[in-house]
């Protein structure tokens, strides 16, 4: 699964970004294809960062009302990818990025994880599982 994943992730979607860049070149040009590769790396980047600095002031709020910001903390992860993969030149990941910068989007898919690692996690398949357990025995323990 690691394997097919790895392979999409590397050799799939960039082929896929570099033919409809190659076709976005043809039909407009590519001095604008390229222009539209910069323009979106740095509107990315804008917006990268103004909302991270607005999940952090969320983060910081629900810390100083003592609750745990644990959606805030994915919705930061999905802000720096969302970021990340603007800054990389093509048309899906641009897609992409941009949806993981829309508050909404993102908070819909925040909510999905979360609810998958709660799951996860009162079922005993997170990781306190017994495969990431310590599988010492209490006859190993050297008391000094």
């Amino acid at each position: 699964m690691l394997f097919v994943t790895l392979l999409f992730l590397f050799i799939v979607i960039p082929t896929a970004e570099l033919v409809l860049l190659m076709m976005l070149g043809i039909r407009i040009g590519w001095m604008p294809t390229l222009g539209l590769i910069v323009f979106t790396g740095i509107l990315g980047a804008t917006l990268a960062r103004q909302q991270g600095l607005s999940i952090l002031r969320k983060i910081q709020t629900e810390m100083q009302n003592g609750r745990p910001p644990a959606l805030e903390m994915v919705e930061g992860a999905m802000i720096v990818i969302g970021g990340m993969v603007l800054l990389t030149p093509g048309i899906i990941t641009d897609g992409l990025g941009f949806a993981l910068l829309v508050p909404g989007i993102r908070r819909s898919i925040a909510n999905k994880i979360q609810k998958h690692f709660t799951k996860s996690f009162t079922t005993g398949k997170g990781f306190a599982s017994s495969s990431f357990r310590s599988k010492k025995k209490d006859d190993d323990v050297i008391d000094v």
